[in-house]
């Protein structure tokens, strides 16, 4: 699963019968990594005969939220324009990128701001230190709750109901270090409340590691969370614990995001 898997028609429900509902499943059968998608690939992962996909694409090139792209269609400006207006991720983004721009320039490692997203954990900011500290997410990307150190905390400060939906759905595995077995992803949420940030080892991509803390508001709030990742041949868990607690501290108290 990428970082930017999407459901195409799965669960469309009677929604999808509408207008409204089959344009959305047009929108949502992008993926990150796609350039662009044909008439006949949006056709085949919505669902949606290609006379009809045909019409409403012309209704969202019209909109702005497709272009044309060669013979295929691809997402447009407008999406994102749209995506960049939503004002409780936006406030919330640029009043903690400072801080992790700092995290970043004392470990030159990737730095991440994330929230849960229905069952999955969506990236809202990236700050990245060098070439080398990369690693495969992106900003608006997805990725599965139970694989990730930054949805690993954040499942922690959860209701249960979300954790048992979370196991309900299938713990997929991503890589072969991916905690699949619920009751070893329930003692890692118990851990990480009792220690106050998450890990995870090559569970999302072989070669690299994160750790996680959460991200709280004056008002106990649970916000996001903030992670480092780092290849783990050289990553320093427990100075990047330390320093995302303190990050995270920095942030319950700033005005500016309370």
């Amino acid at each position: 699963m990428t970082a930017g898997s999407s459901a195409y028609g799965a669960g469309q429900g009677d929604g999808a019968n509408s207008v409204l509902g089959k344009a959305r499943l047009i929108l949502e059968c992008f993926d990150l990594d796609d350039m662009n998608l044909s008439l006949t690939q949006i056709s085949r992962r919505t669902g949606i005969s290609k006379p009809t996909v045909y019409r409403l694409n012309q209704e969202l090139l019209d909109w702005g939220m497709l272009e044309r792209s060669g013979q295929g269609y691809r997402l447009g400006l407008r999406a994102f324009e749209l995506g960049s207006r939503v004002p409780r991720f936006r406030v919330l983004r640029d009043a903690i990128r400072p801080y992790m721009e700092n995290l970043c320039h004392t470990t030159k490692e990737t730095v991440h701001l994330a929230v849960l997203d229905g069952l999955d954990v969506l990236y809202l900011e990236k700050v990245v230190g060098t070439p080398q500290a990369t690693k495969p997410s992106r900003i608006a990307g997805r990725m599965p709750a139970h694989s990730t150190a930054t949805c690993k905390v954040l499942l922690a400060h959860s209701t249960e109901d979300v954790v048992e939906a979370v196991v309900t759905q299938g713990l997929k595995r991503v890589t072969p270090m991916t905690i699949t077995m619920p009751q070893i992803l329930r003692d890692q949420l118990v851990r990480a409340r009792h220690d106050g940030y998450a890990t995870e080892f090559e569970e999302v991509t072989m070669g690299y590691c994160s750790v996680a803390v959460p991200v709280f508001g004056a008002s106990g709030l649970l916000l996001a969370s903030l992670s480092i990742t780092a290849p783990t041949l050289r990553a320093d868990t427990s100075q990047f614990a330390a320093a995302l607690t303190a990050v995270s501290r920095a942030v319950s108290i700033d005005r500016s995001i309370n």
